[in-house]
Parts: structure tokens; C-alpha cells; sequence
């Protein structure tokens, strides 16, 4: 008998991820509230694991943010990803906030997902591995639903899915 598959893993589509920063971009740009101030958006790093925002003060700081999370609803892309806990830097005119993206399940995050998926579907098989949990089945039904008990879930991680076999 076949036994099917999935990884759950937390993580971000970086493809998407260069649309959402392009499109933000182009707005700040155009937005005539923006204009002549030091309003702009960049890659924290050459690896684009997150976001610099900078503005004139913290309402500007979270106007770009929310341009953001706008843009990434419309791309089908989790807003948890965004890890706003860090602090506003100020300076003489400009205010400025890193917002790295969550990637990646640690040890409390995996645990949770797999006894959730244990207590609600003893049938199905999940194993922690590294950064990511493999949920196996004999039954796609099982792994259907398994998915849809993930995804109603209110984590404050994002949560995706990969290699369905």
C-alpha cells in the first residue's frame, strides 16, 4: 500500500517576495504624500532575507509597511513573514525600522504543529526534520484534510506546504 506525503515548512517565495518589493517601490514613488521626503524601501541584505523601511517619522515608517502588506496579500503571500518586533531607529531627520522575514520552524514551532496534527488525526505519521515536519499518510484524504486543519490554524509564523506526493 502507497504511503503519500507533504513537508510543512515556514518560509517566504522569494520570486514573490522581489514582486512585492518592486511594486511597493513604484508606489512610494508615485503616492504624492511621499514626495520630497526621505520615504524608501530596500533589501536588508544581498541575500534579500528582509526589508529596511525608512521615512521621516513612525507614521511614515508604517504607511510603507502597510503598502506592503497589501502588496503581499494580492501576491497570496503571508503577512506573518514580516518580523516587525524590531525597534525604530532615529536619527536627525530620518526614522528607519529592519524588518527581517520569519523563516524556518524551530523546535516549539514544529512541536506544536505535530501534536496538533496528532491529536486531531492519530492515523497520520509526522516526523520533525530540521526546519520542516514530513506528514505521511496511506490516505490523500487524510493529507487533505490535515492541510486544511494547518491553514485554519492561527500561527504567528507563516505556514506553506511542499513536495505533495
Amino acid at each position: 500500500m502507497a504511503n503519500y506525503s507533504f513537508d510543512v515548512v515556514s518560509g517566504y517565495d522569494i520570486a514573490e517576495m522581489n514582486n512585492v518589493y518592486d511594486k511597493t517601490r513604484r508606489e512610494i514613488a508615485n503616492r504624492y504624500d511621499f514626495k520630497n521626503t526621505p520615504a524608501e524601501l530596500e533589501w536588508l541584505d544581498a541575500n534579500k532575507t528582509g526589508l529596511k523601511v525608512t521615512g521621516n517619522s513612525d507614521w511614515q515608517i508604517d504607511a510603507i509597511l502597510d503598502i506592503v502588506r497589501k502588496k503581499l496579500a494580492t501576491r497570496g503571500q503571508s503577512q506573518k513573514v514580516l518580523d516587525e518586533s524590531r525597534e525604530l531607529i532615529i536619527s536627525t531627520l530620518k526614522t528607519s525600522k529592519n524588518v527581517p522575514f520569519k523563516k524556518g520552524l524551530d523546535q516549539d514551532k514544529a512541536k506544536k504543529i505535530t501534536s496538533l496534527i496528532r491529536d486531531k488525526y492519530p492515523k497520520v505519521k509526522s516526523q520533525i526534520q530540521g526546519a520542516e515536519i514530513r506528514v505521511t499518510s496511506p490516505k490523500k484524504d487524510e493529507l487533505q484534510a490535515v492541510m486544511q486543519l494547518i491553514k485554519r490554524q492561527d500561527f504567528d509564523f507563516p505556514v506553506s506546504f511542499t513536495n505533495y506526493r
